[in-house]
């Protein structure tokens, strides 16, 4: 346990940021799965993958997610559902 005063605090401050990233990775990982399934099913819509790539980078640039992985998951999404929309 921290017994400086500010290391208190840093703790602290450290559960209210894990509760709060726990909550967005959640929901990124929640849509994410979710178009991912409507991919296989065929019934991704533009909109849906336009959702799943805002959260994607607002999570990157909250600094939630590392940047490059949510730039990779943002192309191969991009790249499914082109291909859906395709076949």
């Amino acid at each position: 346990m921290a017994n400086h005063k500010s290391a208190i605090k840093q703790a602290r401050q450290d559960l209210k940021r894990r509760e709060r990233n726990r909550g967005v990775k959640s929901r990124v990982r929640s849509l994410v799965k979710a178009l991912r399934q409507d991919l296989a099913e065929d019934k991704a819509e533009p909109e849906q993958a336009r959702d799943v790539e805002k959260a994607l980078r607002k999570a990157a640039s909250k600094g939630v997610i590392p940047k490059r992985r949510a730039s990779r998951q943002v192309s191969r999404l991009a790249r499914q559902v082109a291909k859906n929309a395709k076949g």
